[in-house]
């Protein structure tokens, strides 16, 4: 089968993922061609999370896609090196896995840089290096290449990046990313990842067996209170970027901080035992937070 055949399969696996996410990816009320841009954004960032995680459709059509050998598909790290010489074929050549050819007139349309790409790249790279954070700082500079770069693509597909917008972006974008690390506790583990710092962990009394168990002990869900105020506050933070914009993004830009804050909610909700599986926001609840982060209350 080649990556031809295969191709319409291969962006479909990966697109269709978008509907699960915390925050809305390309929703309806945008124009059209910011939504096909933000599609083919998205289709990168899914898809090299994907094999950052190990969870690419089985079969191995990315992996030929990408021009890595059968012998060779299973090692992450050797799919990130060809996906990046891929990406760099975006911008200098002719691209071979269908979604980077699908973000190749995107990058061309909006201007779009190599960096914000390699950043996501970087990030599941790291993921197969490091396992464990000491400091919430070392987390920080991890969000800085896993969630940030998104948020800076958005406001470049829509022609709207200023300095003080990229830096509210990126307190929404890393609020995103360490709320989605504490829905997904159980699951990292799963995967001997831990996004929890050390330091708050020894702070709580929170061994890593902990997090293991099925429901939350009093010390784990003082830890995962703790870190879900954190992000409350960075997405407080960033909120003044919805202000900013008008009309259809500032629509979008809510809905990114409301999904954030829904989240948030839900975990509480769930009295911060996110150990049984991720504490999820019903269309209500982020209706109710989409309404209020755009009158611009906390």
């Amino acid at each position: 089968m080649t990556a031809t055949r295969t191709a319409p399969d291969l962006e479909r696996a990966t697109l269709d993922k978008a509907t699960s996410e915390n925050f809305p990816v390309a929703p309806f009320f945008l124009p059209r061609d910011w939504r096909d841009d933000l599609m083919a954004v998205y289709g990168f960032a899914r898809l090299v999370d994907d094999i950052g995680d190990g969870d690419l459709a089985p079969g191995g059509a990315d992996a030929r896609a990408l021009g890595v050998t059968p012998a060779e598909a299973e090692d992450r790290l050797v799919l990130l090196d060809a996906f990046e010489a891929d990406l760099r074929r975006v911008f200098d050549g002719t691209p071979r896995h269908p979604l980077l050819c699908r973000l190749q007139p995107t990058a061309r349309r909006r201007s779009l840089t190599p960096e914000p790409f390699l950043g996501l790249i970087a990030a599941n790279r790291q993921d197969q290096l490091v396992r464990r954070y000491e400091t919430y700082d070392d987390l920080l500079a991890y969000c800085a290449l896993s969630a940030n770069p998104v948020g800076r693509l958005v406001l470049a597909v829509t022609g709207t990046a200023t300095p003080e917008r990229i830096r509210l972006s990126d307190a929404v974008c890393t609020a995103l990313q360490i709320v989605e690390h504490l829905q997904d506790v159980a699951e990292d583990l799963g995967r001997d990842r831990i996004y929890l710092p050390a330091q708050d962990m020894k702070l709580f009394h929170v061994r890593e067996a902990d997090l293991a168990a099925k429901t939350a002990s009093a010390s784990v869900r003082a830890l995962v209170a703790y870190e879900a105020q954190r992000a409350r506050d960075l997405l407080n933070e960033g909120a003044p970027l919805v202000g900013s914009v008008h009309g259809r993004l500032k629509l979008l830009l809510a809905g990114f901080v409301a999904g954030g804050r829904a989240a948030v909610r839900a975990i509480a909700a769930a009295e911060y035992d996110v150990l049984p599986g991720p504490p999820k926001p019903g269309k209500v609840q982020l209706l109710r937070e989409a309404g209020a982060t755009l009158r611009g209350e906390g």
